[in-house]
């Protein structure tokens, strides 16, 4: 059944089937349980290069192609994904890699801060502010979205198990990253939002809508604290490999 309203992205199907199936083009078989979904750049490609990881597809798109791989540890094999960034594209991709057998999936990317945080510092969101457009096609209208919680708790733990400082917090996911305006990074600051973000309240509306479990964390980049003073800063690179590590360290561990 529909669900109607007159502002289009409000309305939702609950029950009718999907024309296309997110497994559609799929001709490779099932992918591993755990997932590492980095929004890493070329660290990705480089990790997977020098790990022997095994190429086993190739999302094509008209833009650029999404590889996917799997490293072959010794307990188990782990998907490793560089997400195109924004929440649209991430979640399309993301969809394909649940449906393909990605069960537990952990995020990683870096973020811009709205309160008065270092660059380089881990977040750890438990909740994020649906301020994008993707996450209402996947579930009804509402304002936030919490994240799994075991996924969060081995979050935690490894951060604490590597003696490495961290906050959780409520992220602000947005598509508009010319539209962060003055007054509305005033007014998400206000509401609790303390980092933003492109896609983890879509991401997390794909793995509940398809029953899988997500979990995030981020690292510090640009500044939006002084809101007359923009700071690229250095974009968070040297949490880049760090961050990458951490992602398998948490997948390695996250077995509940």
């Amino acid at each position: 059944m529909i669900i109607k309203n007159e502002i289009p992205i409000l309305e939702y199907d609950d029950s009718s089937k999907e024309v296309i199936a997110p497994d559609h083009d799929w001709t490779k078989g099932k992918l591993p349980e755990k997932c590492l979904f980095a929004f890493l750049g070329n660290v990705v490609h480089e990790y997977a290069k020098t790990h022997g990881a095994e190429l086993v597809e190739t999302l094509v798109t008209v833009s650029n192609d999404i590889k996917i791989y799997v490293i072959h540890e010794e307990q188990e094999d782990i998907c490793l994904v560089q997400s195109p960034i924004g929440a649209a594209p991430a979640a399309q991709v993301l969809d394909t890699l649940i449906a393909c057998g990605c069960k537990k999936v952990i995020a990683v990317g870096s973020c811009g801060v709205l309160a008065d945080l270092p660059e380089n510092a881990f977040i750890v969101p438990t909740k994020a502010l649906r301020a994008e457009g993707t996450s209402y096609h996947y579930l009804p209208a509402s304002r936030y979205i919490g994240l799994d919680a075991e996924p969060v708790e081995v979050i935690e733990k490894i951060f604490k198990k590597h003696n490495l400082p961290f906050v959780t917090c409520t992220t602000w996911s947005t598509d508009g990253f010319f539209r962060e305006t003055e007054d509305m990074v005033k007014y998400r600051l206000e509401e609790g939002c303390s980092v933003v973000e492109m896609e983890c309240a879509a991401l997390a509306a794909c793995s509940k809508k398809r029953g899988a479990k997500f979990g995030q964390f981020l690292f510090t980049a640009d500044s939006l604290a002084n809101v007359h003073d923009y700071d690229t800063r250095a974009w968070g690179i040297e949490s880049h490999e760090k961050a990458m590590l951490l992602g398998f360290d948490i997948l390695r561990e996250y077995n509940c």
